[in-house]
């Protein structure tokens, strides 16, 4: 199997369910460029942290908090940027006032973060999984804002074993565009059972060359269990 947006989606969130039910993501980070792939992920209290490696500099636009969780009432934000931060604490705060975990909460906050300013106007994308205070039932919501549109968001009704994505680049190798957001997430299905499973199920589909060498940098997997608590599993192609 291979990746469903091609060999270079850049950054990508899959959003879905595990075959037993239980709510689960993945995240994945490639890069063309030797700086794009000079970082690695960490986990730092209930975040996991993409940063530097060794004594390069800091670039908001490379380096950002890529998932925030909280185990006392299974909320859990994951983005590309500056944008986690922002989605958490919405949800969060619409979770402890009882009020309904809208699309159009994330909507708003992708609007605002706009695409990144760099040379492929590469898009923001982002995916929250809360629950529903009034059903208390998960729900699963994904983003993405491209140059010159209104962000496309999604409320997903997944299925069990299968998660959906949206990428940053809909995979053209030589020359990254934007992810077609017209045309949908891309679908998943997914037989893995723990963080570590799909983690390494990402990373596996997701392998490709550039100029000869990996681009792959990390993958993320996640599962929510018992007691609204997340487990999670990290693959770094630095390692230490």
């Amino acid at each position: 199997m291979k990746n469903p947006n091609g060999p270079y989606p850049g950054r990508q969130i899959f959003l879905g369910i595990t075959k037993d039910g239980r709510p689960s993501l993945a995240y994945l980070v490639t890069g063309r460029s030797p700086a794009s792939r000079e970082r690695k992920a960490a986990p730092k209290e209930n975040s996991i942290i993409m940063g530097p490696i060794g004594t390069i500099a800091y670039d908001p636009l490379r380096h950002y908090t890529a998932v925030k969780y909280d185990n006392t009432c299974g909320l859990l934000a994951v983005s590309n940027g500056i944008q986690t931060e922002s989605i958490y604490e919405t949800y969060k705060l619409l979770y402890n006032v009882k009020s309904r975990p809208a699309s159009g909460y994330l909507k708003k906050i992708m609007d605002g973060a706009n695409y990144e300013h760099d040379s492929l106007q590469t898009p923001r994308i982002a995916g929250v999984i809360t629950n529903d205070g009034e059903q208390n039932k998960p729900v699963y919501i994904l983003s993405i804002k491209t140059a010159g549109k209104p962000a496309f968001t999604w409320q997903l009704m997944p299925k069990a074993g299968t998660l959906h994505g949206v990428a940053t680049y809909y995979g053209n190798m030589e020359s990254p565009g934007a992810f077609r957001a017209e045309k949908g997430p891309a679908e998943l299905k997914i037989d893995a059972k723990t963080p570590q499973e799909i983690a390494e199920f990402i990373y596996e589909i997701s392998a490709a060359t550039y100029n000869g060498d990996d681009i792959r940098v990390c993958a993320i997997g996640g599962i929510r269990g018992e007691g609204n608590n997340w487990k999670l599993a990290l693959i770094n192609r630095h390692k230490g």
